[in-house]
Order: C-alpha cells, then sequence, then structure tokens
C-alpha cells in the first residue's frame, strides 16, 4: 500500500533497540551502521486514493541515516 505521512508523527515509543530487533543483520547491510531502533507511533497518512487517515505507523531510525521502511500497522479511524 502506498502513503505518505500528512503532518508529523505523535505518540512516538520505543519497541525495540539494537539486537533485539530481527531484522538488524539486514538493516546493517542495506543502510549502514549505526544505534537503529525500532519505533511505532501515530500519524495522519495520506493513502493512494487521497483520502487521509489516522494510523499506526512503524519504521526503523538510525542517527544520521534516519527514517527507514515506514509501515502501516493499523488504521484507527
Amino acid at each position: 500500500m502506498y502513503f505518505e505521512i500528512a503532518g508529523e508523527i505523535t505518540e512516538i515509543e520505543t519497541i525495540a533497540a539494537g539486537n533485539a530487533i530481527r531484522d538488524i543483520a539486514r538493516l546493517r547491510k542495506l543502510h549502514g551502521a549505526g544505534r537503529w531502533r525500532k519505533l511505532k507511533g501515530i500519524a495522519t497518512v495520506r493513502v493512494f486514493t487521497g483520502r487521509l487517515r489516522r494510523a499506526e505507523v512503524h519504521w526503523y531510525e538510525a542517527h544520521g541515516i534516519g527514517r527507514r521502511h515506514l509501515k502501516i500497522k493499523r488504521f484507527l479511524d
């Protein structure tokens, strides 16, 4: 599903960090070494139809590399 974040992400929580992340080897291979964290938060997203919806989003992030692999876990509306 294609989407874009419309606004800011709120209620950000860390789910896992470092070796607790299942995909840590893949992240390091694709994007490089860093202090990787898996995070979740609430955001307003624009889905491919153009409609705005509130959703829980998950992503990986490392300092100096930024957000990678954003995905919608569930819609809240």
